[in-house]
C-alpha cells in the first residue's frame, strides 16, 4: 500500500528585476596622515593645539625659541648691508655696480700714464727725451693696465662674497620661519608629542595630524568578483558608529595588482565626511553593485529549509517534492534569490510541513 502524500501548502515563485550585489567590509581612512616636524634643532617655547583639536591649514601648530636664529639673521644682514656699502650700493638689494671708486682712479691714473706714454715715444723720435726715460714711462703704463685689471677683478670678487652673503640671509630667514610649524591642511590632532620645554632635535615628529575629510573607502574585493568591479561601480555602506544609516559612494580606484596573501583587490572611494559619526579607522559593512536591473526568481523565505549547513527548498512538480539547493543569497522583503535556472516563475514552493518532505516523496498541495 502507497504512503500517503504529505499535504503541504505552497507558493508561487516570483521574478523580480534586482541589482546583483556582493556584501564585504572595509574601512574608511584618512585622506592624508602627516607627522608634523620642525626642520631645526631647539627648544619647544609653546605649543598651540592640543589632541583631538580641528585646525585649519596655515595654523600654528608649535613654536621653538627663535632667538639663536634672530641672532644669527641680524648677523646675516649685517654682513650684507657691510658689503653692499663697500661696493657703494645705497641698498643691499640695488642693481650691483659696474664701478667703485678705486676703478675710477685706477682709469684715471691709467689714462695719465697714456698721455704722457704717448708724449714720450713722439719726443724719443726727435731726440728731445732719452729711450730709458721712454721705456719708464711704458712701465707706468703697463703697472696703471694692471692696476684696472685688479680693481675690475676686486670689483667681481666683492659681487661674488655679495652673492654669497645674501644667500647666507635667505638661509637665516628660511631658519627663523623654521621655528614654526603650520598646519599644511585642515585636520584634526591624532597625536600631541612634545611638550613646551623640551629639547628637540631636527625633524622630531611633534604631533600628528589628519586630514578628516574626505575620507577615503577603501574595500578589499575576492579575486572571484574582481571582473565584476570597475570605476563607478555603486557602493552602499553601513557602519554601527551610524546605526540605522545607509551611505552612498561609488569606486573611483583600483589597486593594479592583487594582494599575494589573501588574493583580494583594493578598491577605493573618496568620500565627503558629511555625517560626524564618520571617523577614520571605522569599520564598515559595504554592499558593492556587480550588475543592475539582473532578472532573478525569488521564492518565499519561509520555504528554506536549513540543517547541517545546507539549505534548500521543495518545489512540487507531477505530485511529487524537487529538492533544489539554496546558497546564501540576496534576501528582500521575506524573499530569497533562487539559482539561476533552477526554479521559474509560476512555479509551486512548499512552505510548510517541510520536516516531512525528502526528494522524490508524493505531495498533496492544499
Amino acid at each position: 500500500m502507497a504512503p500517503e502524500p504529505v499535504q503541504v501548502r505552497v507558493q508561487q515563485a516570483v521574478a523580480r528585476t534586482l541589482d546583483k550585489s556582493i556584501d564585504v567590509t572595509g574601512s574608511l581612512d584618512a585622506d592624508e596622515t602627516v607627522n608634523l616636524s620642525f626642520e631645526i634643532a631647539g627648544r619647544v617655547s609653546r605649543f598651540r593645539v592640543d589632541f583631538g583639536q580641528l585646525v585649519k591649514k596655515g595654523d600654528i601648530i608649535a613654536e621653538l625659541d627663535p632667538r639663536d636664529s634672530e641672532w644669527a639673521l641680524e648677523r646675516a644682514k649685517a654682513n650684507v648691508s657691510q658689503l653692499a656699502a663697500r661696493l657703494g650700493m645705497k641698498k643691499w638689494d640695488d642693481p650691483y655696480p659696474t664701478s667703485t671708486a678705486a676703478i675710477r682712479q685706477a682709469q684715471a691714473n691709467l689714462e695719465d700714464a697714456k698721455s704722457k706714454y704717448d708724449s714720450a715715444a713722439k719726443l724719443v723720435q726727435s731726440g728731445d727725451i732719452s729711450k730709458e726715460r721712454a721705456v719708464e714711462l711704458q712701465k707706468t703704463l703697463q703697472a696703471r693696465q694692471a692696476m684696472i685689471d685688479a680693481t675690475n677683478d676686486e670689483l667681481n670678487m666683492m659681487i661674488a662674497q655679495l652673492r654669497a652673503q645674501k644667500a647666507d640671509l635667505e638661509i637665516a630667514t628660511k631658519r627663523l620661519s623654521d621655528n614654526v610649524i603650520r598646519a599644511p591642511f585642515d585636520g584634526g590632532i591624532s597625536a600631541k608629542l612634545v611638550s613646551p620645554g623640551q629639547y628637540i632635535k631636527e625633524n622630531t615628529a611633534v604631533a600628528t595630524l589628519v586630514k578628516t575629510s574626505p575620507l577615503r573607502l577603501r574595500v578589499e574585493i575576492p579575486e572571484t568578483y574582481s571582473a565584476l568591479i570597475r570605476p563607478g561601480s555603486v557602493v552602499t555602506f553601513t557602519t554601527d558608529a551610524a546605526p540605522g544609516k545607509e551611505f552612498n559612494a561609488s569606486i573611483q580606484k583600483l589597486n593594479p595588482s592583487f594582494d599575494s596573501k589573501n588574493r583580494t583587490l583594493l578598491a577605493e572611494s573618496k568620500i565627503p565626511a558629511s555625517d560626524p559619526r564618520l571617523r577614520p579607522g571605522t569599520f564598515v559593512q559595504v554592499k558593492l553593485v556587480t550588475q543592475r536591473a539582473e532578472q532573478v526568481v525569488m521564492v518565499p523565505k519561509q520555504a528554506i529549509y536549513s540543517v547541517a549547513g545546507l539549505s534548500k527548498v521543495y518545489v512540487v512538480r507531477n505530485g511529487k517534492a524537487v529538492e533544489v539547493k539554496i546558497p546564501p543569497a540576496a534576501e528582500i522583503d521575506g524573499w530569497a534569490e533562487a539559482p539561476a535556472g533552477t526554479i521559474q516563475p509560476g512555479d509551486s514552493i512548499a512552505v510548510s510541513n517541510l520536516l516531512n518532505l525528502v526528494n522524490g516523496v508524493s505531495v498533496k498541495t492544499l
